[in-house]
């Protein structure tokens, strides 16, 4: 428990301040959180079975982080186009050896943890993004507070047993709740959008963020781990910590982008 609160003393400052400041500091923290997070999810990877090639992997997620810091974000389609092709061009060429869940497995490593996390500076990037992007956080840490705590005082349904057996209908509907309530104050507090938009976005947010922590969960279960990595003490590793944060982003970053916040 110790651990615990030192790491998130000392992890949360340093991800805001890097966000406050944006640019080049955030750029650079997303693009060792993103390769921190791929070599954890290559290694979940190879611990559940799956017949993937890490240093090709590595070599593409790179690349792609490469062009993200170069700012040439017209070559990420067909990157992602070519790594496409590659993944599923060697389940073509060597099936039965390499299945189709390998071949799936290799083309989403480019996406998660890397293509999603980079989106984080293209969310700084909007305007009031230094808003948004805390907006982001927080709702995912109140989501997750809102469902420890309901899910403790009153969760007697379980949500997704095999996957997460701690976590309870009743906890999910609290986290919920507790982002919406958030939602309201922080439209209430920074009069960005408008109060319907921002509940609506705020559930959206909430939903996925959830989804985003079962998913690697369920990841963990195939590779019979209890954590992704130990990186941070008390905390495991970065895709224990960044696992809701990694499918909240892009929601809200799509939100803003379609100019559906009103």
């Amino acid at each position: 428990m110790v651990k615990r609160v030192l790491s998130a003393l000392i992890g949360i400052p340093i991800l805001l301040l890097l966000t406050w400041l944006g640019g080049w500091y955030l750029a650079l923290l997303i693009v060792v959180l993103a390769l921190l997070g791929l070599r954890e999810f290559l290694n979940l990877g190879q611990k559940a079975g799956f017949n993937i090639r890490p240093r090709l992997t590595a070599l593409f997620c790179i690349l792609w982080l490469a062009i993200f810091l170069l700012q040439r974000t017209e070559w990420l389609l067909p990157l992602a186009v070519i790594w496409f092709v590659i993944s599923f061009g060697n389940y073509g060429l060597n099936y039965p050896t390499v299945s189709f869940t390998d071949a799936a497995y290799s083309f989403l490593s480019i996406f998660y943890p890397v293509g999603l996390l980079t989106i984080l500076f293209f969310l700084r990037e909007l305007p009031d993004g230094r808003a948004w992007c805390f907006f982001v956080f927080i709702l995912v840490w109140i989501t997750d507070s809102g469902a420890y705590f309901i899910g403790s005082a009153f969760g007697k349904r379980k949500l997704a047993p095999k996957v997460s057996p701690n976590k309870s209908i009743e906890g999910a509907i609290g986290g919920l709740l507790a982002a919406c309530c958030f939602g309201l104050i922080f439209w209430y507090l920074t009069k960005l959008g408008n109060p319907y938009a921002l509940l609506l976005l705020s559930l959206m947010a909430s939903v996925v963020s959830q989804i985003g922590d079962l998913f690697e969960s369920a990841l963990k279960r195939t590779a019979s781990l209890k954590d992704s990595g130990a990186i941070i003490p008390g905390h495991g590793g970065i895709l224990d910590r960044f696992d809701s944060l990694l499918f909240a982003i892009p929601i809200v970053y799509a939100f803003l982008l379609l100019g559906m916040a009103g």
